[in-house]
């Protein structure tokens, strides 16, 4: 069981880090269209429209590789001073009231809204015309993802309330914490070999 909940995080992970390029495709697409308004004085018509899809492509698609590595906001204070097995119960009485309805509806409702958009070749409205219809196809993948992701992370709060512990999730980069950084500089702490 855990090779398949590993397997699942590893397909939220590569298509989280793929989409994550698209912040470098962003970041040039708008000093590009900064530096043809303003210096070249030429801007584009549909370069706005473009800029909010990839920016709508990113955001939705880094959410099932954020549920991967909890790293979701969470609300309640309390909750870290919470015994594992509490949060277990906490995460999975949320999943099943809030989350799993709201991704099964956002996917269900993706697939007809893609399938629309498709049919009618949809485009934005604006002098140079873009395609929409592919953007609107990335609803329903990102929220299936997000709903296999959070699949797998019921089934973790399951294996916490029978254990007492959180089960393992696939390693990643994270966040400097400054106090251990220092302390490494200091000499207090040695690094974790590679």
């Amino acid at each position: 069981m855990q090779k398949l909940l590993l397997s699942v995080d590893r397909v939220s992970n590569f298509f989280g880090k793929l989409f994550a390029w698209l912040i470098v495709v962003l970041t040039l697409s708008i000093s590009w269209e900064v530096f043809s308004r303003y210096v070249l004085g030429n801007p584009h018509a549909w370069m706005f429209d473009f800029q909010i899809m990839l920016y709508g492509t990113l955001f939705m698609m880094a959410g099932a590789y954020t549920l991967a590595h909890n790293g979701h906001v969470r609300g309640d204070v309390l909750y870290g001073f919470f015994q594992p097995r509490t949060q277990a119960w906490v995460d999975l009485i949320l999943y099943v009231v809030f989350f799993a309805p709201g991704v099964i509806a956002m996917t269900w409702a993706g697939v007809t809204f893609a399938q629309e958009s498709i049919a009618i070749r949809e485009q934005t409205f604006s002098a140079d015309p873009l395609p929409i219809y592919p953007f609107k196809a990335i609803v329903p993948f990102a929220g299936a993802l997000l709903l296999m992701q959070g699949i797998v992370e019921m089934i973790r709060c399951v294996q916490c309330i029978r254990t007492g512990r959180w089960p393992p999730r696939t390693a990643d980069v994270e966040e400097v914490d400054v106090d251990k950084l220092r302390a490494m500089v200091s000499g207090s702490i040695t690094p974790h070999p590679p």
